[in-house]
């Protein structure tokens, strides 16, 4: 029979991947959010602009976690 076994350093690397997305999958909205209150503050524009590539390290991140994960699962 046949069995298919798992990658475990990859796997670990991409559970990685995706712990480092959690933290940014909250810093980043709440940063949007914070800039988007003080629209009268002279910071308001950079705030915005951190929340946003905070954001879109997040989504970064956990793709590359689950596409790591995937191949961790089903070696190619």
């Amino acid at each position: 029979h046949f069995k298919m076994g798992t990658n475990k350093e990859l796997l670990a690397k991409g559970v990685k991947y995706i712990a480092g997305a959690l933290p940014l999958l909250f810093i980043g909205p709440s940063l949007i959010y914070n800039a988007f209150i003080n629209k009268g503050n002279l910071w308001h524009y950079l705030i915005l602009a951190i929340g946003i590539a905070t954001c879109i390290g997040a989504v970064y991140l956990l793709f590359q976690g689950l596409n790591t994960i995937m191949k961790s699962l089903f070696n190619d």
